[in-house]
């Protein structure tokens, strides 16, 4: 096991990063240099310009380039704003809209024409266009006018394959190559667990060791098949740290330089620098941004809601972490088998979707030993809704002398589900049945609440028709160019229903906007709904789909329907959804 490193915060956070990056840029394999990568200080103060800088469908994207927040405008008005805000408005002829509605043409081409030299494609802020990346002249895109712009490139991505720190090697079974460690998290149950890539994941129940070779095990990745995704859906997937010895940290392995503390996570700007740490020389790699939210076709398997940057990387970086400062952006997936210099070189997952998607909290430092005061206790629990197998409940937020930062949820004397919020859904009940729940609020320290007083609720008698259906009722906001993703865990045996049925409810001020979609326990997804469209309509309060699934689509595991907001400017929230298989 590896001894604990120095941590360094703050300001020394930026020095140390600042020391890594070469004045010229990212270095390569060979110190090849890319531009001057902006002050980190400065960086950081970019980052809260933007996020104070309301959105507006008079936007077009947003980008850091010489020590400036740039932002794609469509009018002289919203460049005034812009300006008044601090940032640097840059005038361009498509709105985010149009480039969303190119965007979808193009991606609905290539899906039809894989296989003839595609490398990647997605919006281009700087641009103000589509950009698709090709080995050759791709005539199928010519009729969709300037709006899309093709590269030729002459490279091929590849997926890179290859106490527990963000940066070292781990070794998948008795496999040669290595892959490298994103990022340490915790499951509601405090249950330690790293992030690393889905294709160094894709064995079900494989062991995972911290050394080449049977020895050194430390856990186990994929566990129950379940948390592995190399498809569409992402690259991202999750070891579970679970061997005697073994814990988990957040101070990333810069390979000789003063460790890094990890203090959150974040999402990548284009234009800006990131660093990303790996098993393999140099090990330790800065460069900038250059897209986002782009999809790659890496030969055996697309992937959408990828990042590009100008980073050199090397097979065995697979999995590592990519930083922003000291908060974590990624999960390194692939990139080029060799390194030049201005291109797209390394790619990596966005880190936010993979806690999300399994419900993992990042590890960002040892508790506050000093706070021992425990949160009040949640008030007014309250059960808000029933089917035939779950039950909604919600209750009065706790305080805290620092902060809640979740609650747990009792069924009787069983933990059944840790949420965020002040709302939850208990799925997987018997039908008819009554069941008595409390909720305790818990602190970063780990101090919980006193038990709320129970509440009682009964679940609705089973649909005699046979229809098993389940739900999920949390709350979860829908922001532009955000994707909400919501699951619901079936018990139920055999074959999933066909047809399955899919309920959503909630609010949105443009349907068009929209992408919705059901990813099955198999990985394959169902569309259920494409954005695009000139005139928004409302999202009704209640609308339901319908799917005809595979016919070796199985009823049990984690159902997932995301949605996805493609435009600017409307805002709603997902406040239910069912599912009926």
């Amino acid at each position: 096991m590896k001894r604990p490193r120095r941590t360094v915060g703050g300001a020394a956070v930026v020095a140390a990063i600042a020391a890594l990056v070469t004045v010229g840029g990212p270095a390569s394999a060979n110190q090849q240099q890319a531009g001057v990568p902006a002050p980190l200080e400065q960086q950081a103060g970019l980052h809260q310009l933007s996020d104070k800088l309301p959105k507006s469908p008079d936007q077009a994207g947003r980008w850091i380039a010489d020590g400036k927040l740039m932002v794609a405008v469509t009018n002289e008005q919203e460049a005034a704003r812009v300006r008044q805000a601090g940032a640097t408005p840059k005038l361009v002829s498509r709105s985010q809209a149009q480039l969303d509605n190119l965007l979808a043409k193009v991606d609905k081409i290539t899906r039809a024409d894989r296989g003839k030299g595609l490398q990647s494609w997605g919006v281009d802020p700087v641009s103000n266009k589509v950009v698709v990346k090709a080995r050759g002249a791709y005539g199928a895109l010519s009729g969709l006018g300037d709006g899309v712009q093709v590269v030729q490139v002459t490279t091929n991505f590849k997926q890179q394959a290859g106490e527990v720190n963000p940066g070292d090697g781990w070794w998948p079974g008795a496999e040669t190559d290595h892959c490298s460690v994103g990022f340490p998290a915790t499951d509601a149950q405090g249950n330690k667990h790293f992030l690393t890539a889905g294709h160094c994941t894709n064995d079900a129940n494989q062991a995972a060791y911290g050394a080449s070779g049977q020895s050194n095990k430390l856990g186990t990745s994929n566990v129950g098949g379940s948390r592995s995704i190399n498809a569409r859906e992402g690259d991202m997937g999750v070891v579970a740290v679970t061997e005697s010895g073994w814990t988990i940290s957040p101070n990333v392995n810069t390979w000789g330089q003063p460790a890094i503390k990890v203090s959150g996570s974040a999402e990548a700007i284009v234009g800006e620098t990131v660093c990303h740490s790996g098993n393999t020389a140099p090990n330790f790699e800065c460069g900038k941004v250059r897209s986002v939210n782009q999809s790659i076709d890496y030969g055996n398997v697309v992937i959408d809601g990828l990042t590009t940057t100008d980073a050199c990387s090397q097979g065995g970086d697979s999995g590592g972490a990519w930083l922003r400062g000291d908060k974590a952006v990624g999960l390194h997936s692939g990139g080029n088998s060799s390194c030049v210099a201005n291109a797209d070189n390394s790619i990596f997952q966005p880190v936010n979707e993979a806690l999300t998607k399994w419900n993992l909290t990042l590890l960002t430092g040892i508790p506050d030993p000093t706070d021992d005061e425990a949160p009040t206790t949640p008030g007014n629990p309250r059960s808000t809704g029933t089917t035939s197998d779950s039950v909604s409940l919600a209750w009065d937020a706790s305080v805290d002398n620092i902060g809640v930062t979740g609650y747990d949820v009792y069924n009787g004397s069983t933990l059944a589900t840790t949420v965020a919020g002040t709302t939850a859904t208990v799925s997987g009940l018997a039908a008819d049945t009554s069941y008595s729940f409390t909720i305790q609020a818990k602190d970063a320290a780990g101090n919980k609440s006193k038990a709320s007083p129970a509440v009682t609720a009964r679940t609705q008698p089973g649909d005699p028709g046979g229809a098993r259906t389940l739900v999920n009722g949390t709350d979860y906001p829908i922001r532009d160019f955000q994707t909400v993703i919501s699951p619901i865990r079936s018990n139920l045996t055999g074959r999933a229903a066909s047809p399955v049925k899919v309920t959503v409810e909630g609010n949105h001020t443009c349907l068009e906007d929209l992408n919705i979609s059901l990813v099955s326990p198999s990985g394959r997804w169902y569309y259920l709904q494409r954005y695009g469209g000139t005139t928004c309509h409302p999202l009704p309060a209640s609308k339901t789909y319908s799917i005809t699934p595979s016919t070796t689509e199985n009823a049990a595991g984690n159902w997932t329907l995301r949605i996805g907001d493609n435009g600017p400017g409307d805002t709603g929230t997902l406040t239910n959804w069912s599912i009926t298989l």
